[in-house]
C-alpha cells in the first residue's frame, strides 16, 4: 500500500508527490500515465526520424537518401527553404558536416531522452532550440515565398515545431519520466545528484 504525504491525493501516482509544498498539486495517476503516453510517443517521432534518415527505411527517406549511403540528411531540407530570415544562412549551411552531425544528434538525443523518460530538462531546452530552428525554415509567418508565391501558410504562429517544444516543455515541468520511464533511476544517478539541471 504506498504511504501518502499529508498534502498528496489519494489517486496521486507514485513517485510525483509534492516536492516544493502544500500549494503544489500531485498529478492523479491517470494524469501521469497519459503524460507517459505522451512522452513516449513525441520521443517516437523524432527516434524514427534518426532512424529513418540513417538507414533509409523507405519511408520519408529513401536506401540511396541515407546518411549511411554517404547522403546528407539535413542537406535537402535546408536547400529547399524559400521563406524567411533565416533562408540564405540555411542554404549556406545545407550539406555541412557539422551541420547534418547537430541534426542528428539531436533526433537521437531527443527521441531516447524522451522514451527512456531520462534528462527531460535538458530535452526541453535543447529541443525547443533545434524546434526553433525548424520553425524558421518554415517560418509560416511568410505569406509568399521567395520567388513570390504563395507559402500556403496554414497558420501564422503555430506550427507542429512550436507543439513539439511546448509538449516537451510540459514533459519536463511534470517530471513525466517517473512513469513508465527511466526518471527516478536517472534522478538518483551520482551525475544528476550533482547536477540537478540535468535531471
Amino acid at each position: 500500500m504506498a504511504v501518502r504525504t499529508p498534502h498528496q491525493r489519494p489517486d496521486a501516482a507514485p513517485g510525483l508527490a509534492p516536492q516544493d509544498g502544500p500549494r503544489t498539486a500531485a498529478l492523479t495517476a491517470p494524469a501521469a500515465r497519459a503524460l507517459a503516453v505522451l512522452r513516449v510517443t513525441t520521443g517516437m517521432i523524432f527516434l524514427w526520424a534518426f532512424l529513418d534518415k540513417t538507414f533509409g527505411w523507405g519511408y520519408a527517406t529513401p536506401a540511396e537518401s541515407a546518411w549511411t549511403s554517404g547522403s546528407s540528411p539535413a542537406e535537402g531540407y535546408l536547400s529547399s527553404v524559400s521563406a524567411g530570415p533565416m533562408e540564405s544562412v540555411f542554404h549556406a549551411w545545407a550539406g555541412e558536416t557539422w551541420v547534418d552531425l547537430a541534426y542528428m544528434a539531436g533526433m537521437l538525443g531527443l527521441g531516447v531522452s524522451l522514451v527512456a523518460g531520462i534528462g527531460l530538462r535538458v530535452a526541453a531546452v535543447g529541443g525547443s532550440l533545434m524546434m526553433l530552428m525548424l520553425w524558421l525554415g518554415e517560418f509560416p509567418p511568410a505569406r509568399h515565398l521567395s520567388d513570390g508565391s504563395p507559402s500556403m501558410s496554414a497558420n501564422p504562429l503555430i506550427d507542429q515545431h512550436v507543439i513539439y517544444a511546448v509538449v516537451m516543455i510540459v514533459l519536463a515541468a511534470c517530471s513525466a519520466g517517473r512513469v513508465w520511464g527511466l526518471g527516478r533511476v536517472w534522478e538518483r544517478t551520482p551525475l544528476v545528484s550533482r547536477y540537478r539541471w540535468l535531471a
